[in-house]
């Protein structure tokens, strides 16, 4: 296993999307309030006193949906200053990127990835429940133009519903240096439309690419485990996320840390998480917080979902939106 060098976290559990993968179909999720958040102050003081130290030095910004949370911009800025901090990117909806993505380069934000769906803006409302497609659209061009490299488009491959266009949206990537990925679909977020619909295997889905365009292996900067293609010619790569179909654990270096201080040594593992925040706001030392965060280091498991018995059993109690993706 690699060194565990990079941190998911996540800024706020809420977002302006109501996806059908990543939370529940029905009833209302309970969202944290303001003070159940750890604070921008507290999580540089982790960053800076704790992670930093023990070698974690890469950070993704996540949520819910973290431009959605005042201040964003601002916490930017002050991560990217920080010593020791090598790497800082962000995955976002697109939103609020036509207002905020000049701003976020300013920053020292370099990287960025965006999720679009689909290129048809009636399934695009069906699968986010917004009718926001122009919105994120012109959010993604005003990525590309402030200067955004890699800008990553990230694609949830339904079945039945957005399948049908991945050949389409893999084009993305010919004219344009964007890297787009699909990732299949995961039992996190909403299990009971997970149960219903499944998932298609990256390996179909590069199939049908191959067949159309071509397919040559390649390479994309980042931190993730995405295994990386591209289209004969083109500027931009594909990068296909197997969760499901093609266990990456042996390559996996990060955790995860909740909006309310969760941290997770792995997406599909919730019994093993620690609670930061309560130590952290009952007055534990750095010193001790390093030592709380060792203990997951040194026990990070190499769980998949079909081993999924090592860890988590049953149903998650947390969706994807609350977990920090």
């Amino acid at each position: 296993m690699p060194a565990i060098n990079y941190l998911r976290l996540s800024l706020v559990d809420r977002c302006n999307f109501r996806c059908s993968y990543c939370m529940p179909g029905d009833g209302e999720i309970a969202y944290l309030q303001r003070s159940e958040i750890l604070s921008y102050e507290e999580l540089l003081f982790l960053i800076e006193q704790v992670f930093v130290p023990l070698g974690i030095d890469r950070f993704r910004l996540t949520g819910g949906e973290p431009l959605i949370r005042r201040g964003a911009v601002g916490f930017v800025r002050a991560l990217c200053a920080l010593p020791g901090v090598a790497d800082v990117s962000m995955t976002t909806n697109g939103y609020l990127l036509e207002e905020l993505a000049a701003d976020l380069y300013t920053a020292g934000l370099r990287r960025i990835n965006i999720s679009l769906d689909s290129l048809d803006p009636e399934i695009f409302g069906q699968i986010t429940g917004r009718s926001h497609w122009h919105k994120v659209w012109k959010g993604i061009q005003s990525a590309h133009q402030v200067g955004f490299d890699p800008l990553k488009l990230n694609v949830v491959v339904l079945p039945g519903i957005n399948e049908s266009e991945v050949p389409d949206l893999a084009a993305l990537s010919v004219e344009r240096n964007w890297h787009v990925r699909f990732i299949e679909f995961m039992p996190i977020g909403n299990t009971a439309y997970f149960e219903q619909s499944g998932w298609v295997n990256s390996e179909t889905l590069r199939t049908r690419i191959r067949e159309r365009f071509g397919l040559e292996a390649a390479a994309c900067p980042g931190n993730g485990p995405a295994d990386i293609f591209r289209i004969p010619g083109a500027k931009g790569t594909l990068g296909f996320i197997s969760q499901m179909s093609e266990c990456f654990c042996d390559r996996c270096n990060r955790l995860r840390l909740s909006a309310d201080g969760y941290l997770r040594p792995c997406l599909l593992n919730e019994s093993d998480q620690i609670d930061l925040k309560t130590s952290l706001r009952t007055g534990t030392s750095a010193a001790q917080l390093r030592d709380q965060v060792k203990y997951v280091l040194d026990r990070k498991p190499e769980i998949n979902f079909r081993e999924r018995d090592r860890g988590t059993t049953g149903r998650y109690g947390r969706t994807m939106s609350q977990i920090g993706g």
